[in-house]
């Protein structure tokens, strides 16, 4: 089954601040993920509304290249691949289980996307999907090493049934995401898609989780919660009371287009009232 291709690669990699399509080498994957995770903002605009998320590759370019949004792992991963593969790397999509947050053992669904991508043998995982706490560089799958990126230090643990990846935030070593290398079609990424966007216990329907990178900085959005996490530092956070500056930043902070206020403005609202 031939691989859906980008309709525009050189838009895409304008984007990223290339003028030529880049050799495919770790110099140039590690630039593409820090550079990705700083252009194109994580949201959940569409759960907030409780709209279906199309991630056919044709929609999910619409989307960010010509509606001026971002997205979440299952369209910002599967775009990055599409360019990944483009561009000849050796990668393909894996899926993990998202356990920030999650009492120790838990086990719930496969719902995020991320890519698994081979150098002569020697394998990194790659993720530009990840909401507030995405790694900022490729991560080298068989060390268990301390990895520092131009973020956070990140560590990938043996785990039963797979890997276990971990972040250092404030000095403890949190777990993220449990992941293994089972190859994966189209219909489980629509599976866990269909879930995430469509199920009513979901944990994203109805809400509103917004980040973006900077140098030495994170910036994220939770609900009516802003932060701005900048490294070494203390984190800068402020709730927000009015819908309208809520959507201001959505714009301005986030560089996102947002949907027609007549249309997001009540959601918002309805989010400031919980």
């Amino acid at each position: 089954m031939s691989q859906p291709r980008l309709s525009d690669t050189g838009r895409y990699l304008r984007r990223l601040g290339f003028d030529t399509p880049p050799a495919p080498t770790l110099d140039t994957l590690r630039q593409l993920q820090w550079r990705h995770t700083a252009e194109f903002p994580f949201e959940t605009l569409s759960t907030l509304l409780r709209q279906p998320v199309a991630i056919d590759l044709e929609s999910v370019e619409r989307k960010v290249f010509e509606q001026g949004r971002g997205g979440y792992c299952y369209e910002l991963n599967q775009l990055f691949l599409a360019l990944l593969q483009a561009l000849g790397f050796e990668a393909r999509g894996i899926t993990g289980r998202v356990v920030i947050n999650a009492p120790e053992g838990a086990w719930p669904a496969r719902t995020h996307r991320l890519s698994l991508v081979t150098f002569d043998g020697v394998r990194y995982i790659t993720d530009v999907g990840f909401g507030g706490m995405v790694p900022t560089a490729p991560l080298l799958l068989d060390s268990r090493d301390i990895q520092v990126t131009p973020h956070e230090p990140f560590r990938i643990e043996d785990n039963e049934d797979g890997y276990l990846l971990r972040a250092n935030v404030a000095g403890e070593w949190r777990p993220m995401y449990l992941f293994d290398l089972q190859r994966q079609q189209d219909i489980d990424y629509t599976l866990g898609n269909w879930y995430v966007c469509s199920h009513p216990e979901s944990p994203f329907m109805g809400r509103l989780m917004v980040s973006r990178t900077g140098d030495g900085l994170r910036k994220t959005l939770n609900g009516n919660s802003y932060a701005v996490h900048k490294m070494g530092q203390e984190s800068e956070r402020r709730s927000i009371t009015d819908a309208d500056e809520l959507i201001d930043l959505l714009e301005n902070e986030f560089g996102l287009r947002v949907p027609p206020r007549e249309l997001l403005r009540p959601a918002v609202e309805g989010l400031l009232q919980l």
